[in-house]
């Protein structure tokens, strides 16, 4: 892959410096609802038959969206985001076009870096949950190190799989662009 003569996408954010994409101190580990406050919510949504997953993920939209201060663009020797941004780039100069030949704009979605743990608009996740795209507010979360497990425990990597990944995510927005 050439992925270092493509353009590099404006859409990133970067929370893994300065304050991260973790939860606030002394809060609770859904942002300050605490275990008494996520068992009714548990119990409520068994009440309504709804899922308490789909209640909780509300709740962290009204709460607001992820955390963490954006620290702008990561720093020109970060390799692995100057590639995420590249590769983010490349999605957005196919797409655009895409939908500009259906009539319809493309919204770019914005790729959100998070260490750790961090709140979206469709509730909090740590690295263990690997790559996803959020819905509620149209953002890709990842997690740098996601690549490092691909490497360690599932035995593949290297540019092509981790740009399947991003790919792979930001199909799931083209899919809420298009109501799929």
């Amino acid at each position: 892959m050439r992925w270092k003569q493509a353009r590099r996408s404006e859409n990133l954010v970067d929370l893994r410096r300065g304050g991260g994409g973790g939860r606030s101190r002394g809060r609770g580990p859904r942002g300050g609802m605490g275990l008494v406050g996520i068992a009714i919510v548990v119990l409520l949504a068994l009440v309504l038959g709804r899922d308490p997953m789909e209640l909780l993920g509300l709740l962290d939209s009204v709460q607001g969206p992820a955390t963490g201060t954006p620290q702008g663009a990561p720093p020109a020797d970060d390799e692995t985001a100057d590639f995420i941004a590249r590769i983010q780039g490349e999605t957005e100069d196919v797409w655009t076009p895409i939908f500009a030949a259906q009539g319809l704009q493309y919204e770019q979605p914005h790729l959100v870096l998070f260490s750790g743990q961090v709140r979206s608009a469709c509730g909090s996740a740590s690295a263990a949950v690997g790559p996803f795209y959020c819905p509620a507010d149209r953002r890709i979360y990842l997690d740098t190190s996601f690549f490092k497990a691909m490497e360690q425990r599932l035995g593949g990597g290297g540019d092509f799989a981790y740009a399947y990944v991003i790919a792979h995510e930001v199909g799931h927005h083209v899919q809420t662009l298009l109501g799929v």
